[in-house]
């Protein structure tokens, strides 16, 4: 009798594992993005002077851009800023003042079912699109006046671009050690690097990055776990720098004074 409802639960736990197993799969896109599309016609309004582009890559790609400019008409350079996992540009538009309050523009793209940005969204298509707006950057600015900023996913884009460009200092923002850590750090039963149909390995970019690297992330992070973001330490250089913020989230870093002071004196470098 003992031997059946052993065999019995065995059977129940197998099936729930596989059940959940298959709804991750299947379902990982649903967790990974949460975009909100625009209309073609929807008329943008921020408070930073801008200009909206798009930019065509064949019948159905289109990425839509958005440039803000500091008020000032000296220009130190360009922050290319690859934003987050939700919504769209509107949403990470409040955090460009940071930047261009230092007299560098902000270039800041949607990914593919983000606002305006068109097209099937995949991992090598994210990266050849980075690719082409770190050339536009190069055909207006030098290298040693483009900085590259990733936020949340973001930090994954942004970190391949520094990988096979050269650039002035990449900046990370609550970045990930790899999409399948990210994923084991929660589903931790499971394969998740066989699972995972996006890869974006951070840590073996960073490992190509010859531009200075820093990196903001908070204790108290219940997105990217904290523990899950230092194991981007073993890779960095030794002039590299991993900034801790205790009791920043995933969402508030750039309210604590750590941030902001740190993050100004990289600007004025």
């Amino acid at each position: 009798m003992k031997r059946k409802i052993i065999f019995r639960w065995i059977k129940i736990i197998v099936l729930l594992y596989s059940i959940i197993g298959i709804a991750l799969f299947y379902l990982q896109e649903k967790f990974l993005f949460h975009p909100e599309k625009l209309a073609a016609n929807y008329v943008f309004k921020f408070d930073t002077p801008f200009q909206e582009i798009n930019i065509p890559f064949n019948e159905v790609d289109t990425v839509n851009m958005v440039k803000f400019f500091p008020k000032d008409s000296v220009r130190r350079g360009v922050v290319l800023y690859f934003h987050g996992n939700k919504q769209n540009i509107e949403r990470y538009a409040k955090f460009v003042t940071s930047f261009t309050q230092h007299g560098y523009e902000v270039w800041m793209e949607d990914y593919p079912g983000f606002g305006k940005s068109t097209g099937e969204r995949t991992e090598k298509k994210m990266y050849q699109q980075a690719l082409v707006i770190q050339k536009m950057a190069l055909s207006k600015y030098g290298a040693d006046s483009i900085i590259l900023y990733g936020k949340s996913f973001g930090t994954g884009i942004a970190a391949y671009v520094a990988s096979q460009t050269n650039c002035k200092r990449l900046i990370l923002e609550t970045p990930y050690y790899s999409i399948p850590n990210l994923f084991g750090c929660y589903a931790f039963i499971y394969p998740t690097e066989r699972m995972s149909t996006y890869k974006i390995p951070t840590y073996k970019y960073l490992q190509d990055v010859t531009c200075p690297i820093s990196i903001f992330h908070g204790t108290d992070d219940g997105v990217i776990p904290y523990r899950c973001a230092a194991k981007l330490k073993t890779v960095l250089k030794p002039a590299d720098e991993f900034i801790t913020i205790e009791e920043g989230t995933h969402h508030n870093l750039a309210t604590f004074n750590l941030y902001k002071t740190k993050l100004d004196s990289l600007l004025k470098k």
